[in-house]
């Protein structure tokens, strides 16, 4: 994953994923929007999205595809049911046997016997089944390319897109099959970012259409923010790599935090240092995730305030040479503020990846290293900054 030297590594990383976005979502616009539509009749029916993965990067991508079903952020949009599987609960294919119903729709992320047992007996259940390996699921996709980091984010793009798109097949019930309920019509607060909703209720082909072209224009999307994000922020992650690298030379470790989609880049972020993707031979660097530990934060949400959440846990585990990463799409989340604010007291370096303009966090400086994805969409956002991230990881392992 290194680049020759000589190279800028974030120029080159960045083609690498245009590229990538491109293809993939070129050869698979189609039938991603076929499967936004099978998806529709599932959820119409009553069933869930039941998320399988592994740990590492495959729990964070459990984890935000389901609070991205669960907590829609898009005006307009409905709350859908999802169930997160991971590890930590035990073999997949047991917790999978407890939890799957026929009209349920898996997704799963990674690979491994476990993995695809537990995708079989999903199956079997009459669920419909979606992986991005092949492990033997129904609807397979596979990125292109063997950059993990690179596969990862064309997959987290392509699960934002179900989310998104779904919708509107959902308020399209004339053309589910199987669907409970007795309304035909329900373009709902969606008509306005979707005007051909209001048409042509029986024609499944002209929708599907619709779709593929709105899928094909989210990738495209998603690309022009990574070019921004990387491209304006190319100078904020080599110093912020900097900055981690002599961290960790002196004994110190990076602490990450966020909310919602934000808690598992976090997650995912934490991983990636902990254990580099095989292959690379990267050293193992310490890191802390602050929104791992449920009965921590659920403590302090209930007996203090959500808003000290993080800054409870900087006072709790930040020493002396430590680095916090904080994610925040809006830039102005106030228990990511209170803790950047905190982390400063104590001296340490902060790092922040925002959205939107970069709100308080960049208007009042109130950390060291700001990259902004300079957009207002949540989905496309998140993949911006999981670019900036993962080549922050590579970053800190280059030669300085």
């Amino acid at each position: 994953m290194s680049a020759p030297a000589g190279i800028d590594l974030v120029g080159a990383r960045l083609e690498e994923r245009l590229r990538a976005g491109e293809k993939f979502f070129a050869a698979e616009a189609e039938r991603i929007a076929r499967l936004c539509h099978r998806m529709a009749e599932r959820f119409a029916r009553g069933g869930r999205l039941i998320a399988l993965g592994g740990d590492g990067a495959d729990r964070s991508d459990v984890r935000h595809v389901t609070v991205e079903f669960v907590h829609p952020v898009i005006v307009g949009k409905r709350a859908l049911p999802a169930l997160g599987l991971s590890v930590e609960g035990g073999p997949l294919a047991a917790q999978a046997a407890l939890a799957v119903e026929a009209d349920d729709i898996a997704i799963a992320f990674g690979e491994g016997d476990d993995l695809a047992s537990a995708v079989a007996l999903c199956a079997e259940r009459g669920a419909l089944t979606i992986a991005f390996a092949d492990i033997g699921a129904e609807w397979s996709f596979a990125p292109p390319g063997t950059d993990p980091f690179v596969r990862q984010e064309l997959v987290e793009t392509l699960y934002h897109v179900l989310w998104e798109l779904v919708h509107v097949f959902l308020d399209q019930r004339g053309l589910l099959e199987g669907r409970r309920g007795s309304a035909v019509h329900d373009a709902g607060a969606s008509s306005f970012l979707y005007p051909f909703l209001a048409e042509r209720e029986d024609d499944l082909e002209s929708v599907v259409a619709d779709v593929r072209a709105s899928v094909e224009m989210k990738a495209a999307e998603v690309g022009a923010l990574r070019a921004q994000t990387l491209g304006e922020g190319r100078e904020t992650l080599l110093d912020a790599a900097a900055d981690l690298r002599a961290a960790f030379v002196r004994g110190g470790r990076l602490l990450a935090l966020g909310n919602g989609g934000s808690a598992t880049d976090a997650m995912d972020v934490v991983a990636d240092f902990r254990a580099p993707p095989a292959g690379t031979g990267w050293p193992a660097r310490p890191a802390l995730d602050l929104t791992e530990d449920t009965a921590i934060l659920t403590a302090l949400a209930n007996d203090i305030g959500v808003e000290a959440t993080f800054s409870r846990q900087v006072i709790a585990h930040a020493r002396d040479g430590d680095v916090v990463l904080a994610f925040s799409t809006s830039g102005g989340s106030a228990n990511v503020i209170l803790a950047l604010e905190e982390a400063r007291r104590r001296g340490l370096r902060t790092i922040a990846l925002l959205g939107y303009d970069g709100g308080r966090i960049l208007a009042e400086g109130l950390a060291d290293r700001v990259v902004v994805s300079r957009s207002e969409h949540i989905p496309r956002i998140q993949e911006a900054q999981a670019s900036a991230y993962h080549v922050l990881r590579e970053l800190v392992e280059a030669a300085p």
